[in-house]
């Protein structure tokens, strides 16, 4: 198995799913182990000394200026973690609290945290061993670090709190002792440094621009289908109108458009048609679907600078050159996570839009996508389900990093409230993949009523795809089984892979030159 050097090699998404899937193997090799140490060193140089620094020898937030006493210095990152862990709410998926483990051992594995080497491999042998905190997903205002969340992870440590285990809840203490093995021993500093950055919000900013990935290329595929059936034309995707306004995304999604409908007889059979424009819901996908793709060029850079940095507080240099500062503060991914947010939700808006389309009856398809209408109702309620979602993420757009609530009796007067948007953005992902989904099922039986012409030879096999699982419908059925399938198709990527599989035997260049740009390794 290849490794990955914590504190020196460069973190990605694509390298924090290798590590999810057991393809890749975080470690310390010695000269990060050295390096570890000696910030561990000279950290209990200064929880022995006179000289008062935060967190070492001084109690938290409001308590800065209280001077604990070298004796106590332990004991007070022991009633951190547990005084800390007051998070309410449901519990975080796996993924989730595993990316938050890897994420916070790299951080510490910089050597600024003051953190002993057998801290960070505790936590890489939970880990390795898929022992899984019980984290609560509320609690975190994203300053200060993410407090409440990165307490509950890292209670297990010192032998508190929840894990999961092989399918069953186990108290931490109780495992520990079954599979044989003590807690550790925190030194000075140890506490405040695992609970200290923004480890909750970063790991969600990876597995949302992991999904954000998935999503946008589905729904290009989606939309093309959709323009597709609908006779829509092509004239918009032109190179030369979209090199007029530079933008990568438009660029990106226009060049699909024209290789995914390439050599496409149905294309070719309203060349010549009166229609003069298309509605802006086809016409403007370039710059709408575009728009967002320009929105994750951006979300993936703020998320790869986020978790390649030191983000709690103090920061350790030396044990002459200690800095206080506010490198826990969320504020630099709050921002991105809310943008990230309304510009996923946008894509959904057009997808409803373009759904809602395919059910009028117009250019030849039957009104509500079935024929014998009347005594059947068609797709009509899907596209409900449809607008119900759409309307739900517009309500989860307002931005949480607008407010701050003072806490730490004002000590901490000023607070991202990123973790919210975090939590908002995870579910307008949710949500958006019913939305495609719906329009995945309205767009592929359009599609089947442009027969015998067939499309271009990518998106049939796309198209192919989706038939495997749902059949089309003569007759009303309970859509909801499609519409499972359907967000089963997009989060497994299925169409996506069968583009490129099908496109790169025929040496079809389906991504131009933006390959690597719009990647995320």
């Amino acid at each position: 198995m290849k490794t990955f050097l914590l504190g020196k090699d460069r973190l990605s998404a694509k390298k924090v799913l290798d590590i999810l899937n057991k393809e890749l193997k975080p470690i310390l090799d010695e000269e990060t182990y050295q390096k570890v140490n000696h910030s561990y060193q000279e950290t209990q140089k200064v929880a022995k000394g006179e000289k008062p620094v935060y967190g070492i020898n001084t109690g938290f937030g409001p308590l800065c200026s209280t001077k604990i006493s070298a004796d106590d210095t332990i004991k007070l990152q022991y009633n951190l973690l547990k005084s800390h862990s007051a998070g309410v709410g449901d519990f975080l998926d796996d993924n989730i609290v595993k990316t938050m483990i890897i994420i916070k051992a790299h951080a510490l594995s910089f050597g600024y945290s003051g953190v002993q080497p057998k801290t960070i491999e505790r936590m890489l042998w939970f880990l390795e061993n898929d022992i899984i905190p019980l984290v609560p997903e509320q609690g975190s205002v994203g300053a200060s670090g993410d407090l409440a969340p990165l307490a509950h992870l890292f209670l297990p440590l010192i032998g508190y709190g929840y894990v999961k285990y092989k399918g069953e809840i186990f108290e931490t203490g109780e495992l520990l002792q079954k599979l044989g093995i003590g807690p550790i021993e925190l030194g000075a500093k140890e506490g405040l440094a695992l609970i200290n950055g923004t480890q909750f919000m970063s790991s969600f900013g990876v597995l949302s621009l992991v999904r954000m990935k998935n999503i946008l290329e589905n729904a290009d595929i989606i939309g093309a289908m959709t323009l597709e059936a609908l006779m829509g034309s092509l004239r918009p995707f032109d190179e030369r109108l979209h090199r007029l306004r530079e933008y990568k995304g438009a660029l990106y999604v226009a060049h699909k458009f024209r290789t995914l409908l390439e050599g496409s007889e149905i294309l070719k059979s309203h060349e010549n048609c009166e229609r003069v424009q298309d509605p802006y819901s086809l016409r403007c996908i370039p710059q709408v679907h575009g728009a967002t793709w320009n929105t994750f060029l951006h979300f993936k850079e703020i998320v790869h600078t986020e978790i390649n940095s030191v983000t709690d507080n103090p920061i350790i240099f030396s044990s002459e050159d200690i800095i206080s500062g506010g490198n826990f503060h969320g504020q630099p991914i709050a921002l991105p996570l809310d943008y990230a947010a309304f510009s996923m939700s946008e894509i959904g808006n057009i997808s409803d839009r373009r759904t809602y389309l395919l059910l009028e009856g117009n250019v030849g398809l039957p009104k509500l996508l079935m024929k014998n209408t009347g005594i059947n109702s068609g797709f009509m309620i899907p596209q409900y389900t449809s607008a119900a979602l759409a309307s739900e993420n517009k309500s989860l757009c307002f931005p949480a990093s607008a407010d701050s609530i003072p806490t730490s009796l004002g000590q901490e007067d000023h607070v991202s409230m990123g973790s919210i948007s975090a939590r908002k953005l995870y579910k307008i992902l949710d949500n958006l993949e019913k939305i495609l989904a719906v329009e995945l099922v309205c767009a592929a039986q359009a599609f089947d009523f442009r027969r015998p012409l067939k499309s271009g030879i990518v998106l049939e096999e796309c198209h192919k795809v989706v038939r495997e699982y749902i059949d089309h419908a003569d007759e009303d059925r309970i859509f909801a089984n499609d519409l499972k399938k359907g967000v089963e198709i997009i989060q497994s990527g299925k169409m996506v892979k069968a583009a490129e599989e099908i496109a790169k035997s025929k040496n079809i260049n389906l991504y131009g030159g933006y390959y690597e740009l719009f990647g995320i390794h």
